[in-house]
């Protein structure tokens, strides 16, 4: 690999991890980074992100600067958005979540359990910020 190629993958990978430090705490809820692109749109940017829930894992409340659409891949997962009843997403369900309304997600399901989250948020702002 050439070095200017390795020092921007070590740059993305280095951004990956403290956009997603949030979810450090976060046992049995895996990230990876698939996509992160400025859009052509002034101060937007898109990041799409696969998120694997082992058995019974959870993802605590926290918000998003910008919208979230979810895509679950694998398995079943219960989706708690901030001022409405609980939504339960099987393989091939999708979700619409707005900007900054706080969510969790937990895997109801028998087995692992697997989302594809596409992001359009503000550039420059962490992507997961904790609610307490």
């Amino acid at each position: 690999m050439q070095p200017k190629r390795l020092t921007a993958t070590l740059l993305v990978l280095a951004s990956a991890l403290g956009a997603h430090s949030a979810f450090a705490q976060a046992a049995g809820v895996h990230r990876t980074d698939l996509v992160h692109h400025d859009l052509s749109v002034p101060g937007r940017e898109t990041l799409q992100v696969r998120v694997d829930f082992d058995e019974r894992a959870f993802a605590p409340a926290h918000v998003h600067p910008g919208e979230e659409i979810a895509h679950v891949l694998q398995g079943t997962i219960e989706y708690r958005l901030e001022g409405q009843p609980p939504v339960t997403l099987h393989a091939g369900d999708s979700l619409f979540i707005p900007a900054g309304v706080a969510h969790s997600a937990r895997n109801v399901g028998s087995g692992n359990a697997s989302e594809l989250a596409t992001y359009v948020v503000k550039s420059g702002e962490p992507l997961v910020t904790l609610v307490h």
